[in-house]
């Protein structure tokens, strides 16, 4: 007879079996059908290698540049009580929830030529439909959500006693920020940092609206199924999972060594 403690262990090992399984099997499936000289075109594809570049630059500068706000943001809904405050914490989940090729539309109606966000970038000189900064846009837009949330999640959990005691001892509501606050809470905005910038790397439906061209590695994978077929998308799939998989570890293990 099985003891009740490990009768609850097998069953919950193998419905989380399951789950696995089924984030695995595609990915595995995919790398599988795909020949390593199809791999190996695709890896030495000048589009290909340019598109993944442009993939990862844009979302680490959406990511460094939305979270000088994201954080300060995550720290307020943490701490402070104001009125509207569970209406800012819908607006901020808003994004997971519509659809993004609407959000690609709500950012056009701001970041286009007739805009107020477009028109003052086009009288500065500077491209946001069809060039970088959309494409960055876009990927925060979709993405913010992510490190907002896990931040605010990470100052709630840090015991606010500490940040009066080291008040009390003459520290500055900065100082204590940044040498309490911030430091024990750091696994869950570093978590946050990066979910935001894996989803912003992988976006699709609001970068297509804003900015087809400079084209990411998600357009890229789409451009060449509608194209050509699964067979000359399938291996630019596989490489740029890669590319995440090498680049998620990389954090990983540069987010576990800082704490």
């Amino acid at each position: 007879m099985i003891p009740r403690a490990d009768s609850i262990s097998l069953a919950f090992t193998m419905l989380g079996g399951v789950a696995l399984l089924f984030l695995v099997a595609p990915l595995l499936g995919m790398v599988l059908q795909s020949s390593i000289p199809e791999i190996k075109v695709a890896m030495y594809d000048q589009e290909v290698r340019g598109s993944i570049v442009l993939s990862l630059w844009t979302a680490m500068a959406a990511t460094f540049i939305s979270g000088i706000g994201a954080v300060p943001l995550a720290w307020l809904l943490a701490r402070k009580d104001f009125p509207g405050k569970r209406v800012v914490s819908a607006v901020i989940d808003l994004p997971l929830m519509i659809p993004h090729s609407a959000a690609g539309i709500a950012l056009l109606t701001i970041l286009s030529r007739h805009g107020l966000l477009g028109r003052l970038a086009h009288d500065a000189g500077i491209r946001l439909v069809g060039g970088p900064a959309g494409i960055m846009a876009a990927m925060a837009f979709v993405s913010l959500p992510f490190l907002i949330n896990s931040s605010r999640t990470g100052f709630e959990a840090v015991d606010a006693r500490l940040e009066k005691t080291a008040m009390n001892l003459g520290a500055s509501p900065v100082s204590v920020f940044f040498t309490v606050t911030l430091p024990l809470a750091w696994r869950a905005v570093v978590s946050g940092i990066v979910l935001m910038f894996g989803r912003g790397m992988s976006e699709f439906g609001a970068v297509i609206m804003v900015a087809y061209h400079p084209i990411t590695t998600p357009v890229l994978i789409y451009e060449r199924f509608g194209a050509y077929g699964l067979k000359w998308a399938r291996p630019v799939a596989v490489v740029f999972v890669g590319v995440c998989l090498v680049v998620f570890v990389i954090l990983r293990v540069i987010a576990d060594k800082r704490r």
